[in-house]
């Protein structure tokens, strides 16, 4: 999963150090080892550690394989996998009210919310993590995730970006072209991987979430 669903799945403002959790579930796709990750203190390393869990989850499920496996075949190869977790943070915003756990904030305030909260600790990012949200913020990706123009700019930009990744510039156009698949495939899936998500957090404890 990408951006927007880690921090939906970072649970609700009201579970025991959410922001923590929040800081930890975005700081984690720069945070690689144990000494890095013990580098944190237990509430945040409980946030990298969801993190790691929601990317395992994801990408051992049946229902993400059969729509990694659409992608490989339309040209996208070993990228398909990138295609699948921009793509489906395309369907969450796009239909956010009746994905996310709140369903009377829109897409924008949530956005908003944790740009700001995000932004307020950005020094314990990963430096490469506090360009990444500088950006993020700047041009709002979260809430241009909703239209096929903001997963285009999403992986267009991943295809500068990722060595070897040119490949990705046909991502958007792969995903929507069917569209109707991959829709069908992330409404059976989400509601999977918010249980999952659910049972992990309620296996810690949240002082020694690790």
């Amino acid at each position: 999963m990408n951006f927007l669903a880690h921090l939906v799945l970072s649970d609700t403002p009201a579970a025991p150090n959410y922001p923590d959790v929040v800081i930890g579930n975005f700081a984690a796709e720069a945070v690689r080892g144990r000494a890095a990750l013990e580098a944190y203190p237990p509430a945040v390393q409980r946030g990298i550690r969801l993190h790691r869990f929601i990317d395992s989850f994801t990408d051992a499920h049946p229902l993400v394989r059969r729509t990694t496996a659409r992608l490989r075949e339309s040209g996208l190869g070993k990228w398909a996998g990138v295609v699948s977790d921009v793509g489906f943070d395309h369907l969450l915003a796009r239909d956010f009210s009746h994905y996310h756990y709140d369903p009377t904030e829109p897409l924008a305030a949530f956005a908003q919310r944790h740009y700001a909260l995000l932004h307020a600790r950005r020094q314990e990012l990963p430096e490469r993590l506090q360009q990444t949200l500088y950006y993020m913020r700047r041009d709002d990706w979260l809430s241009g995730y909703a239209l096929p123009q903001g997963l285009e700019r999403a992986l267009l930009g991943l295809s500068r970006r990722a060595p070897s990744g040119a490949v990705l510039a046909t991502g958007a156009a792969a995903f929507l072209a069917e569209l109707p698949a991959y829709e069908a495939d992330f409404r059976e899936f989400w509601p999977e991987l918010r249980a999952a998500v659910k049972a992990e957090n309620s296996s810690r404890e949240p002082e020694s979430g690790l």
